[in-house]
């Protein structure tokens, strides 16, 4: 819908001051957009892709041919110019999407889900170029359920059920969610999850190799000591600290806390 490319059922939608149903055409030429799946031509080489791109974006003879030449060289498809797409791996394919993206310069670049096919070096590198290209003043906006990704944002917006229920920084959500994070390191972890799930005031438990982390409402008193006292009366020996929030914690805070009509 930001895009332009479905109508809105209701309401209104702006990108960048343009009515995405009446000015569609017009924002198609500010933006870029990187879908999930790989959606160029597989048929196609590298450069036949880039070529035809620029063609649909109507740039000069002169200007496609420089930003092809610059995008081969920065996102290091050299080697595969003439490589038909279909054949790429899974990161030379994201790079070649992320190029036809930019192809045009956009100042908005829409980003959906643009890492879920690759592998923690790729994720890596995709990120660092992501980064230059906002240094250079592209606005990107993500869709990810990677919350490791997301805590790369300078800015996040939760949805739950197509409704927004947080906003703001990483650090901002961390510090605004009404709950108590714990950790419990435990020698039988199961068995220290299973004790812990019989507490009421306990909200969510989360384990992660031997690692517990646990979130309880801030309203409840002596929190740590609850954990603890469960633990040994279970006769679980374990350890417990209270730690910083992260954003799987933020995301489990803020969806269950409206779910049950509560404050985040």
């Amino acid at each position: 819908m930001l895009c332009g490319l479905l109508t809105p059922s209701a309401g209104v939608a702006t990108v960048m001051g343009m009515d995405t149903r009446k000015e569609s055409e017009a924002l198609k030429q500010q933006i870029g957009y990187m879908t999930q799946r790989f959606s160029l031509y597989e048929d196609l080489t590298v450069k036949e892709n880039l070529q035809f791109i620029s063609e649909i974006y109507a740039l000069s003879r002169t200007r496609r041919r420089i930003r092809i030449e610059q995008l081969l060289e920065n996102f290091n498809l050299g080697k595969q110019v003439k490589q038909r797409a279909g054949t790429l791996s899974g990161g030379q394919k994201q790079r070649l999407a992320l190029a036809a993206a930019t192809l045009h310069e956009p100042k908005i670049l829409f980003l959906d889900e643009p890492t879920s096919a690759v592998d923690p070096q790729n994720r890596r590198d995709f990120w660092e170029t992501l980064f230059e290209l906002a240094d250079t003043g592209t606005t990107i906006l993500v869709s990810t359920h990677y919350m490791d990704e997301a805590e790369r944002c300078h800015s996040l917006a939760i949805l739950d059920q197509g409704v927004k229920v947080a906003d703001g920084s990483p650090k901002e959500l961390g510090e605004g969610i009404s709950y108590h994070v714990f950790e419990v390191v435990a020698e039988d972890p199961n068995r220290a999850r299973l004790s812990l799930a019989k507490q009421k005031a306990i909200t969510s438990i989360t384990q992660l190799g031997v690692r517990l982390r646990v979130l309880i409402p801030k309203e409840v008193d002596d929190a740590l000591q609850l954990i603890a006292s469960t633990l040994k009366n279970s006769e679980v020996q374990a350890e417990v600290d209270q730690v910083l929030p992260d954003l799987e914690d933020v995301f489990v805070a803020v969806t269950q806390s409206r779910r049950e009509g509560m404050p985040a």
